[in-house]
């Protein structure tokens, strides 16, 4: 199971997941079966077994969702490849066991959670090698720029590989962006009232256009500030005049438009956080398969094991 740097030995990024979770999928499941399962009926409920194919490169993440799938439907899945393991076409991940039907039933809703957690793992991960490849050594996170419904499954794909969640919510962390500025009178109003509002226990980010107004709010008091769209040069001048100015009591983000074909542009020491929402946003699915094990003439199954 993959882990966090510098958490535990014993943590897993498992581990983080809310029991809400579990509700989640339930929902999922009535959303797909919501009234009769005709497809069901044909196959009955006798014991099967199924072997879950990886059949794309990627990074494997979403098991906890997976299982809890299966586990509502009364099934057990037994993995032989750890999640955050890289998948190498055509491997046989897991085996699945229950009743035919209800095998059935979990398939599709699994298999396309899977998918989208794993691309985004495999997403976060490349862009995460090609950052470490050129000489950068904080934080790479993600975005709020998630699916509605669907957001702690695509932040979790980003913790397995090996970034930054940022944010979850609006009540996680102050972010004052544009916005908020405009219709509050000002950086120094803004910082003021989100900081009367959080109390000592939430911090304050302000997304900024320039470094004047950089400096504007981290003298207001924000403990983090976002170079919003600058150039690659822009954020190395800027940042360098930021971390002489207030050190490591301020923190510096870039964002903007970063993707794998610009990003080393803005690599320098004094840039804390890169956030992107190009390792979750529109990234490409890891392909996956479900297939039930045919049964032999004497109705034991294929024990070969051989995808």
């Amino acid at each position: 199971m993959p882990t966090i740097e510098g958490a535990p030995a014993h943590g897993t990024v498992a581990h983080l997941l809310p029991q809400t979770y579990k509700r989640m999928v339930a929902e999922w499941l009535e959303e797909d079966t919501p009234s009769f399962d005709y497809g069901g009926f044909v196959v009955g409920e006798s014991m099967a077994e199924a072997r879950l194919l990886g059949k794309s490169k990627g990074i494997l993440a979403g098991v906890p969702f997976f299982n809890e799938v299966f586990k509502q439907l009364d099934c057990t899945v037994d993995w032989h490849h750890p999640e955050g393991a890289p998948i190498t076409p055509i491997t046989h991940l897991a085996t699945v066991r229950g009743p035919v039907r209800h095998l059935l039933l979990g398939e599709r809703v699994a298999l396309n959670t899977l998918a989208r957690c794993s691309g985004i793992a495999t997403a976060s991960s490349s862009l995460l090698s090609l950052l470490r490849s050129a000489g950068y050594p904080n934080t790479l996170a993600g975005t709020r720029k998630t699916t509605p419904g669907f957001r702690l499954v695509e932040k979790y794909g980003m913790l397995v590989g090996g970034c930054d969640a940022h944010r979850h919510d609006l009540s996680a962390m102050t972010m004052l962006k544009d916005n908020h500025v405009w219709a509050s009178g000002g950086i120094t109003k803004a910082v003021r009232a989100a900081k009367a509002a959080g109390g000592f226990s939430v911090k304050t980010e302000v997304e900024c256009q320039t470094l004047d107004e950089a400096i504007e709010a981290a003298d207001a008091g924000a403990e983090v500030v976002m170079l919003d769209n600058f150039t690659g040069d822009g954020v190395k001048e800027a940042a360098k005049k930021l971390k002489e100015r207030y050190g490591s009591s301020l923190l510096v983000e870039v964002s903007g438009g970063l993707t794998e074909s610009n990003v080393e542009g803005y690599v320098c020491k004094d840039v804390d956080v890169i956030s992107t929402s190009s390792i979750h946003q529109g990234v490409k699915h890891v392909d996956f398969s479900l297939k039930i094990v045919p049964k032999m003439k004497g109705g034991e199954g294929d024990e070969s094991g051989e995808v």
